[in-house]
């Protein structure tokens, strides 16, 4: 397979999908881990072309899904105080808080910015010498490089009016958390794509070695997906399971060293709060010591309550792949993208978003 030029062929889609169903032989359930696949496997009906033993589950790969609540509120604090800009990505602002969010305090009054990168809140902060800017660093492995090169950059400057509140996770910890858990079975992994750039193949060892889960990276088009699904299955139906890659066009097994070396010498590993998980052992990366002069929860510590849930919710089982947006008494009533209630709806690689946009469903073609 010519990745870079067939990737796209819906020729080449039809007889992988036909390849799994001469392959399959005994039910499966596969956890894409990826909000990416999350949405490409709901928009392209990828589930419908499979055969019915073969389970495509949604797991916690989205960033704005997994961040706690307590933490949205925290932000929410520091946004309502009037020397602070906050900034932040799109999606985050209508995360829901307990009473409120991002957007909603905006629209109040505070000066809260949508940036596309780290360095957006950067230069707002050369260029507003008078205000401190706090950027909300959200994301795995993928963004985390992009705000070390920030503070980095911010401590080559000498820029004490800037500062980052670190909400980014690590891949590695969390999936052994999921599959060490007795609520859900696994049989493999639709590994993450871009996570996998940085990481290369090192986080999915567990998993394959450890626990018998095999273990596909996938890139993200249709024929991407269908690809690492039949590659999953032969590895079922082979008893084989290993680390292979499918997105050979953009991972190497090695993944990218120097970013991991940038992301080591600003973060150190911390215990991390998942969103309807809860706290996962070195699941997190923390502002170390040395660069504390840019960790906003340190220069500028809050105090807020404890939160729980909306109540209904249940984003916290969707993200632990044990339930399906469907079954929750919510979806697509009170809670719709234009009223998230939870934030698995808020995100556009939220699953919640992702089926009621697409229609994604379990019917399958004879």
């Amino acid at each position: 397979m010519k990745y870079l030029d067939e990737y796209r062929d819906p020729g080449l889609a039809e007889s992988l999908a036909a390849k799994i169903w001469q392959v399959s032989t005994r039910k499966v359930s596969f956890m894409e881990f990826c909000g990416g696949h999350t949405v490409t496997i709901a928009r392209y009906g990828i589930e419908s072309l499979l055969p019915a033993q073969v389970r495509l589950l949604s797991g916690p790969g989205c960033p704005v899904c997994v961040t706690p609540m307590k933490l949205i509120d925290r932000m929410i604090a520091l946004a309502s105080q009037p020397e602070i800009i906050v900034t932040t990505y799109g999606d985050m602002l209508r995360v829901p808080g307990s009473s409120t969010s991002l957007a909603f305090e905006r629209g109040r009054g505070a000066d809260v910015r949508i940036i596309y990168s780290s360095y957006d809140a950067l230069e707002i902060a050369r260029n507003t010498p008078g205000r401190q800017v706090v950027f909300f660093g959200i994301g795995f492995e993928t963004t985390a490089p992009a705000t070390a090169a920030a503070v980095l950059k911010a401590r080559e400057l000498d820029l004490d009016n800037f500062s980052v509140v670190s909400a980014h996770k690590t891949t590695p910890a969390i999936i052994k958390a999921l599959l060490d858990t007795e609520e859900l079975e696994l049989d493999g992994l639709i590994c993450p794509g871009h996570v996998s750039v940085i990481t290369g193949t090192a986080p999915y060892i567990y998993a394959a070695e450890k626990r018998g889960v095999a273990c596909v990276i996938s890139g993200f088009e249709p024929v991407d997906v269908l690809q690492s699904v039949l590659m999953l299955v032969e590895q079922v139906e082979n008893v084989n399971a290993q680390v292979e890659i499918q997105y050979r066009r953009g991972v190497r097994p090695a993944g990218n060293e120097k970013a991991r070396r940038m992301m080591d010498e600003v973060f150190r590993p911390a215990d991390s709060n998942w969103r309807g998980i809860g706290v996962v052992e070195g699941s997190g990366l923390a502002i170390r010591e040395e660069f504390s002069k840019w960790d906003a929860l340190a220069r500028f510590p809050v105090e807020v309550p404890e939160t729980d849930e909306p109540t209904g919710c249940i984003c916290g089982r969707i993200l632990r792949g044990v339930a399906s947006p469907s079954e929750c008494a919510l979806f697509g009533k009170s809670c719709t993208p234009a009223t998230p209630v939870g934030a698995c709806m808020v995100s556009s690689e939220g699953a919640c978003q992702a089926h009621y946009r697409f229609g994604r469903t379990h019917l399958r073609t004879p």
